[in-house]
């Protein structure tokens, strides 16, 4: 069964407001320190998302992929730089990377047809 990667996106959203609610603090916290650390400086925000992308596919995380897939899109990645992005995870991950980042390209399909 195929997975729905923007509802699997928006339900991480949700439930991430809903955390923000609970434990306000932390939350709070680390939503600053990702918007810092995303922002342009040496390298643009979409490098920066790029990066986060690879890391993620490497360490499995499958909800990490998803919202890094989507906000490297939103910064103006294209499809081929996720799918090299993917390539360089799988060469620092080997095999698991490889699953991983077949959950990585299907969101990728799955959000580029959004945009269409």
């Amino acid at each position: 069964m195929t997975k729905d990667y923007s509802k699997h996106y928006n339900d991480l959203s949700k439930l991430m407001g809903e955390m923000g609610a609970k434990i306000p603090n932390i939350m709070e916290g680390f939503s600053k320190m990702h918007t810092a650390s995303c922002e342009d400086g040496a390298l643009s925000s979409k490098t920066k998302e790029l990066i986060a992308l690879g890391i993620a596919i490497t360490i499995r995380c499958e909800g990490c992929i998803v919202c890094h897939v989507h906000d490297a899109l939103n910064a103006g990645a294209s499809a081929e730089e996720v799918m090299e992005t993917i390539g360089v995870a799988i060469l620092m991950g080997g095999g698991p990377s490889v699953v991983y980042g077949c959950e990585a390209m299907e969101a990728l399909n799955q959000f580029v047809v959004l945009e269409r």
